[in-house]
């Protein structure tokens, strides 16, 4: 073997190492934010519904039902997404086209972040709010069967379909998606 060809494959295996590595920091990061975050959400969602009346519990569940599928059609977009459309934009110094840039190149995190985390956490939450209210359901009105099973596939049935549409409208508008979402962030990074 040649000398050229040694090192060739000494930074094959380097560059593999990395990729490891990184993949393995991103693994590491992302199962300690999403159990802090989920145990965070679940405490607050289950404090706060149980004190509450049946219309506002609904609503608030609506309310996470309603954030699964946007940052479902968020991960979507992300990953349909075409770095040239911002790189026009960031040459004219438009807000949120850098950080637009960004997402696209790490589409694959945002994505994971996005539909994995975010999604799971708010379908997690939603069976745990949709119990507590089927537990007031039959409370209010004195049921004396578990209504459990029919508010679980009504809320299945909405998470689904939302997530269904919210993929469509993601591959139809994801310029404009990915614009906001940039936007957004490049605020908030100030």
């Amino acid at each position: 073997m040649e000398i050229a060809e040694i090192k060739e494959i000494k930074k094959k295996r380097i560059k593999k190492e990395k990729v490891e590595d990184s993949t393995l920091k991103w693994f590491i990061s992302i199962f300690v934010l999403t159990f802090i975050l989920s145990l965070f959400f679940s405490y607050v969602s289950a404090e706060s519904i149980k004190g509450l009346p049946l219309i506002p519990a609904i609503l608030i569940l609506i309310v996470v039902i309603s954030i699964g599928v946007l940052f479902d059609i968020i991960g979507v977009a992300v990953t349909v997404a075409k770095e040239d459309e911002f790189h026009a934009k960031a040459s004219k110094k438009l807000k949120g086209s850098k950080t637009a840039i960004k997402l696209i190149r790490n589409a694959h995190k945002v994505s994971n972040f996005c539909a994995d985390v975010i999604g799971d956490i708010a379908g997690v939450l939603s069976g745990a709010i949709s119990a507590l209210i089927a537990l007031k359901i039959t409370d209010v009105y004195g049921l004396s069967f578990n209504i459990q099973f029919l508010i679980s596939a009504l809320v299945a049935s909405l998470t689904v379909g939302g997530k269904a549409i919210g993929k469509i409208i993601a591959r139809n508008n994801t310029t404009k998606i990915i614009a906001v979402v940039s936007k957004i962030l490049h605020f908030f990074k100030k």
